[in-house]
């Protein structure tokens, strides 16, 4: 049996309606010191499900960081919390340590000194403006701010768009080194091969639905890829997401038959076949 606050976020029942989408009601819970990510395809629901987590949209549901309501400890909360939103919107012109002395301030337990230590191993320099940052070190900054108020759970919406491979390897390194200092990482991205490389969870959203909440590993090792010389020797095989390709067909089945499945077939069958294969 777990501990009570061995999860690091609990989500219960969050929803959103929008006239033309509805996010969930999705429930999930993410343990504490792991990370998870969150992806699907545009539109699915990712940015909305973090905001709603924030509290930066109205949406119902509730929600726990390491036991603590939400509603009920805002505060307290968002202490624990470090998010770092798509895109990055911090002004141009002016400096990291004019933007940290304004951020600090909406923060008590602020440490200065900890912010200083962490951009000197990010390789900030404080003295430069925003717009003098690559992109990848725009997201270094983001995480320096976020750790230095004693955020024990970062959500980050796409943290590594735009990035070219060698910043995305840095940035996996980053997730990975804080992941050994306890911090819980929730964060969505459409490049699975950064998951492949950091996740523990993943969490696979669809049309505002969860269609797989489940370690990695277990993922990875449900599935594979089998071909087929037709629609109905894949219907019959109960073939998930079938699909034509140039060989004939092709689909996810259960099992230990057929060639293993990468992280974006098992994404585009599960797509196709839109939930079918639980």
């Amino acid at each position: 049996m777990k501990e009570m606050n061995s999860y690091a976020l609990e989500a219960q029942a969050l929803k959103k309606d929008y006239p033309h989408f509805m996010l969930g009601p999705l429930s999930f819970s993410i343990e504490a010191g792991t990370i998870a990510g969150l992806i699907g395809r545009n539109g699915a629901g990712k940015s909305t499900t973090l905001k709603s987590i924030m509290r930066l949209i109205s949406s119902e549901g509730t929600v726990k960081v390491f036991g603590k309501d939400f509603s009920e400890d805002e505060g307290a909360v968002k202490e624990l919390i470090g998010y770092v939103g798509g895109g990055f919107r911090f002004y141009p012109n002016r400096s990291l340590s004019a933007i940290a002395k304004a951020v600090a301030g909406f923060y008590p337990h602020w440490d200065g000194e900890g912010f200083k230590r962490i951009c000197e191993a990010y390789e900030l320099v404080l003295s430069k403006k925003v717009r003098e940052l690559s992109e990848g070190m725009k997201i270094k900054f983001s995480l320096a701010l976020a750790l230095s108020h004693g955020a024990k759970l970062l959500l980050l919406d796409e943290p590594t768009s735009g990035l070219d491979p060698l910043s995305r390897e840095d940035f996996c390194d980053t997730l990975l080194a804080l992941k050994e200092q306890g911090v819980t990482v929730l964060f969505s991205t459409h490049i699975t091969s950064d998951l492949m490389r950091v996740a523990d969870r993943i969490l696979y959203l669809s049309e505002g639905a969860l269609l797989a909440d489940e370690p990695l590993e277990t993922l990875m090792k449900r599935y594979r890829i089998a071909m087929f010389s037709s629609a109905e020797e894949a219907a019959s095989a109960q073939a998930v997401g079938v699909k034509r390709v140039k060989d004939g067909f092709e689909g996810l089945i259960a099992g230990r038959e057929g060639r293993e499945a990468t992280l974006d077939e098992i994404m585009i069958h599960l797509e196709w076949g839109k939930g079918e294969a639980k």
